[in-house]
């Protein structure tokens, strides 16, 4: 851990470790009828250098100006928003973002919810958001987990379960006892895989083997 984000063993430690006192706002609205003129006038009045503001809702990556607000930003600096909301638009992409502007050495400051990472109190709460959401995606992939493990024991392996029709089956019935269409073939005519074929064909492999030609002797010599 460099100097830049305090000592490594100092989890709350204040960040940026040298701040500069320069101070950067973002704002966002999220729909058209919203304004940014509050949450200017507020940033304006924290004392922000320098602006950046999107209008109009998206994903991260659809926001230009918070792209641009990052790439701005200097070790040392402090980032400033009018509310958490206006900043990440999930528990998961604050705390991502959040954490990443602290391995480049820069602060972070929510207005309405009080938070400052140069104070005990607003660390803590991104510590705390971190934890939630650590926690949160192991629920989620635990409950992943025991829902494909309660499927293979019912002998599916996941997934949505494949909408079979009674006339394909009876299609792929008709089709398997000609030799000369392979399953793979019958599966692909009919638009379904294999799998489903032998999961509602039951008897195929006996199909199959009914209508297997014998094995031609070898001519003698």
């Amino acid at each position: 851990m460099t100097d830049t984000l305090g000592p490594a063993d100092n989890l709350l430690g204040a960040f940026p470790f040298h701040p500069s006192e320069i101070r950067i706002g973002y704002a966002r609205v999220s729909t058209g009828s919203q304004r940014l003129d509050r949450q200017m006038a507020v940033l304006t009045e924290a004392k922000c250098r320098r602006l950046f503001a999107d209008k109009k809702s998206g994903k991260n990556a659809l926001r230009p100006e918070l792209k641009a607000c990052h790439a701005f930003l200097q070790p040392g600096d402090t980032l400033v928003v009018p509310s958490l909301d206006r900043y990440g638009r999930s528990l998961q992409d604050l705390v991502n973002m959040v954490a990443e502007l602290r391995e480049r050495g820069i602060g972070f400051t929510s207005l309405h919810e009080r938070l400052d990472t140069l104070t005990p109190g607003g660390r803590l709460i991104f510590h705390v958001f971190a934890a939630l959401a650590e926690f949160i995606r192991e629920l989620i992939v635990q409950g992943t987990n025991e829902g494909l493990a309660a499927a293979r024991a019912r002998g599916r392996v996941g997934g949505r379960p494949p909408v079979v029709k009674e006339d394909l089956i009876r299609k792929a019935r008709d089709m398997l006892p000609n030799p000369a269409n392979s399953v793979e073939s019958i599966a692909r005519i009919l638009g379904a895989s294999v799998g489903t074929l032998y999961n509602h064909v039951p008897d195929l492999k006996q199909l199959r083997v009914s209508s297997a030609p014998g094995k031609l002797e070898e001519p003698r010599t």
